[in-house]
């Protein structure tokens, strides 16, 4: 447990409290960290980040915001960079800009003037543009509306220039690296999900999770053999795992999973009920070690595979 405050400790004496109480961003920053790899396997995480910049100007209160991060992730995977594995973690909040949408996921009624580029026409997007769930978030997974104001065009471009685009650039090199190194890359997209769906959060609210999914996009960002291999390794583990339900993946396996070039993509969902207090956000130290031990022991698993063969 003194390992695991310490990793807490050391993760927020970064930013410095905002006067609501919020971890605030400087202006100059960096919204993205990256630990370059030394083998085949990539892992990010772009939804834990914790570090709420000065510009968000949201109407809700931090330990309302908060409920959308997928906290602690960051920590499970803390062990990653000493096996040579490749780790991209986003610092800025998924309410604040969501790296797992492309930038045409954009409610532009959100707006006080016109998007001058592209949106999505993709009526499977749309839904959860329309639920609020697009690259900016309009509410909480709970419905609660996260603006008391129109947001300016030039406010949402800052943000896509600043988050974003270092994001993908910084998960797409790691990648190509991988993949130059080996011949073939893996690339893990780190999440967690609630217990339960709330109304906002999915296209199934209300539906109990497993204690983790596994989504390729139905095989097209991986092989779907070495998809079913992380489910049945889990699965020995004690958890139950659904496979491509209700999560599939989204931005980030979808724009870098190419399986016939041998560059894998998977998106490996965990119930927060297994490590952490979904109220509080306290994590509860036994089911974190446990959680921990299998992860590592998974990506050990991973770093013995070569899809190719």
């Amino acid at each position: 447990m003194q390992a695991v405050l310490k990793l807490i400790h050391s993760h927020y004496q970064q930013a410095e409290p905002g006067a609501a109480g919020a971890p605030c961003a400087p202006p100059a920053q960096r919204m993205v960290s990256v630990v370059p790899g030394r083998t085949p396997v990539v892992l990010d995480s772009p939804h834990s980040g914790t570090v709420y910049p000065d510009d968000f100007r949201a109407a809700l209160a931090l330990p309302v915001l908060r409920r959308a991060e997928d906290t602690h992730v960051e920590k499970l995977y803390s062990f990653a960079p000493s096996l040579g594995v490749g780790w991209v973690e986003a610092h800025f909040p998924r309410i604040y800009l969501d790296a797992n949408r492309d930038t045409t996921e954009l409610d532009v009624g959100l707006l006080d003037g016109e998007w001058p580029d592209a949106v999505t026409t993709d009526p499977v997007v749309l839904q959860k543009v329309r639920l609020g769930k697009g690259l900016i978030w309009k509410f909480t997974d709970e419905g609660v509306p996260i603006y008391d104001r129109a947001l300016g065009v030039d406010e949402i471009r800052a943000r896509i220039d600043r988050c974003w685009r270092p994001y993908h650039q910084a998960v797409a090199r790691e990648i190509d690296a991988a993949h130059a190194r080996h011949g073939y890359s893996i690339h893990i997209n780190c999440h967690s999900m609630p217990a339960v769906a709330a109304s906002h959060a999915t296209l199934h609210p209300g539906l109990a999770h497993a204690d983790f999914v596994v989504g390729d996009r139905d095989g097209t960002t991986a092989d779907p053999r070495l998809s079913q291999r992380i489910c049945a390794f889990l699965k020995e583990r004690g958890y139950s795992v659904d496979y491509n339900h209700p999560y599939k993946g989204v931005e980030l396996v979808r724009r870098y999973g190419q399986p016939a070039q041998q560059r894998h993509s998977i998106q490996v969902e965990i119930n927060r009920k297994l490590y952490m207090d979904e109220q509080t956000l306290a994590l509860d130290a036994a089911g974190f070690e446990r959680l921990q031990r299998d992860l590592r022991a998974l990506v050990e698993m991973l770093l013995a595979t070569d899809p190719r063969g």
